[in-house]
């Protein structure tokens, strides 16, 4: 037999709609009939009551004429019309039967709503309340674990400690020396084109080792380490959530927060302070080779501004800042992993509230060190 075109057509006798189906139907075979003259005659004729299909004429088929039965049954489940699908294929009838076997759930489609101003706004208010309530449990179940491991009755791998340090310290000295040296370029040009206008570039190694150790050091490790292993936790441990690993181990009553967030914790609180003093050094160099390079100042005049202008507590400052900065990333990216769906875009998600969080978070810790530090006198 021939391959025919596909048609479909309606034929209406009083209360009795005969929706007549020939032809191949197949993708790309043919061109689609349009349904549109047929669902309007379905949804206008109000002397309809009853459909039927005849089918005689029907040659190939596949998945292209059950998606177009769907919708002409769509229809008329609107309408309120009974359908007779006996006069159908039997595999077709099979097949419409799965389709309306299992309902739609009522959340499982997205609906786009406008909001207005208040609604906005109040919307935005219980959303902030929802994240403070999620922190604030995140948190009181991190200081329970942290008790139990104090007190024995809770342990965590101590392989897995080192490789954390592994992964968030000598992985991630490339991309710090990148940055601090390009920082400590930059705090050196934009304050030697200010003090060249009274002859003070010597001062410029004041700025720059001043800088770097008090702020931008640490500053800039945070936010790096943020992007690089904040990001990575809740990744790693959102996958693992997906993957229901996580309730594996509260199977096998091991403590997840014990078992994976503590470790982590302790990682970035050991190495943070060590990248902090390796990101000082590589922006006093990045700030030396600008103002030995451009200016009349030697190496060891550079090195002895350096060592007078900076002070054992600015270090500690910039110490001090990292391990906080430290626990707040690994809480952060834990949390957000933690916190994380059951599907894959939920791991992208959750990776990157994880940076925003961490660095809000940071910014946040900073400006409050800064001031208590400007307060005390130190």
């Amino acid at each position: 037999m021939s391959s025919q075109p596909c048609q479909i057509s309606g034929v209406s006798q009083g209360q009795l709609l005969t929706i007549v189906i020939s032809g191949d139907w197949r993708l790309g075979v043919a061109k689609l009939p349009a349904l549109t003259e047929l669902l309007s005659q379905m949804r206008n004729d109000k002397q309809i009551r009853r459909v039927v299909f005849s089918s005689e004429g029907l040659q190939q088929w596949d998945s292209l004429l059950v998606t177009e039965l769907i919708k002409l049954l769509d229809c008329a489940s609107r309408q309120n019309l009974t359908v007779d699908k006996t006069t159908l294929p039997q595999a077709i009838q099979g097949l419409l039967t799965l389709v309306s076997a299992v309902p739609d759930r009522s959340d499982a489609r997205r609906t786009a709503r406008k909001l207005g101003g208040l609604a906005y706004i109040k919307l935005t208010i219980t959303q902030a309340e929802q994240h403070l309530k999620q922190i604030l449990i995140f948190m009181g179940t991190m200081a329970v674990s942290i008790a139990s491991v104090v007190r024995g009755q809770t342990h965590f791998r101590t392989t897995d400690l080192w490789l954390y340090i592994q992964e968030c310290g000598p992985a991630a000295l490339p991309i710090i020396s990148i940055i601090s040296l390009l920082v400590g370029l930059i705090l050196a040009f934009v304050g030697a084109h200010e003090l060249s206008l009274f002859g003070a570039e010597i001062y410029v190694a004041n700025l720059v080792s001043l800088g770097m150790t008090r702020e931008m050091g640490g500053l800039m490790t945070a936010v790096i380490m943020s992007g690089r292993t904040g990001a990575a936790y809740a990744a790693q441990i959102g996958t693992m959530q997906v993957n229901e690993e996580i309730d594996a181990l509260k199977t096998m009553n091991l403590e997840p927060m014990a078992f994976l967030v503590i470790p982590r914790m302790l990682a970035l609180i050991f190495i943070m302070p060590l990248l902090c003093l390796y990101a000082d050094l590589m922006g006093i160099i990045g700030g030396g080779l600008v103002t030995i390079s451009l200016f009349d100042v030697s190496l060891l005049e550079y090195l002895d501004r350096s060592a007078s202008a900076v002070r054992l507590s600015d270090f500690l400052i910039g110490f001090g800042k990292c391990a906080v900065f430290g626990v707040l990333i690994a809480l952060s990216g834990c949390m957000r992993g933690m916190q994380c769906g059951r599907s894959a875009s939920a791991v992208g998600d959750a990776a990157t509230s994880a940076v925003v969080t961490c660095i809000v978070f940071i910014v946040i810790a900073d400006s409050l060190i800064t001031i208590i530090c400007s307060r005390i006198g130190i």
